[in-house]
């Protein structure tokens, strides 16, 4: 007797990526992610809300970078990645790291940042991130990966988050470095 194309499998995936989706909140993302990653997030927040005077756009960027995460953790967990994806993903790690490294040494040396490179490195991650989810995320889901990487790798944000005269940034860029650091140091990141 034919099954019509039924696969619980891809029915159970689709389930989890559908709940998780709908769970993305701060509050929820702090109860999965460890308190390094939940200050990240938070500091990501406080600067989205700056920027845009806005609560609910940046509770929505927020919220779109959760749900990103999550649906590329599950893909991960429940092995949909074929072996070029896989290949991929570890070239964005790897790409990802390198401009937190770049981020973290803008800050520290007075006088290096470069607008244009940071904002390069992060588009490239940008595309990597597009290739990964290609054949496993809707258009919906690009959408939002377009929206996280437009507004943070967005050369005016970059240039105010990193100019010395702009106190209330520089608190946020100082507890970002941080943030950054510690998962440097503990191999999360």
């Amino acid at each position: 007797m034919a099954d019509g194309g039924f696969n619980s499998k891809s029915v159970a995936l689709r389930a989890q990526k559908k709940v998780l989706g709908k769970l993305s909140s701060k509050g929820m993302a702090k109860a999965l992610v460890d308190d390094t990653t939940g200050d990240l997030l938070d500091q990501l927040y406080k600067l989205a809300k700056m920027e845009a005077s806005s609560k609910k756009e940046a509770e929505k960027l927020i919220k779109d970078l959760i749900k990103i995460v999550v649906k590329i953790s599950i893909l991960f967990r429940n092995n949909q990645f074929n072996k070029e994806e896989i290949m991929l993903a570890e070239k964005f790690r790897k790409n990802f790291k390198s401009a937190a490294m770049t981020f973290i040494s803008f800050y520290e040396v007075d006088f290096s940042f470069d607008r244009q490179f940071l904002s390069k490195s992060l588009c490239e991650c940008q595309a990597l991130l597009h290739q990964l989810i290609e054949r496993h995320l809707t258009s919906k889901s690009h959408g939002r990966v377009d929206h996280v990487f437009n507004y943070f790798a967005n050369g005016a944000l970059l240039e105010r988050l990193f100019d010395p005269n702009e106190q209330a940034f520089r608190v946020i860029l100082k507890n970002m470095v941080d943030g950054l650091n510690k998962l440097m140091e503990d191999g999360s990141l």
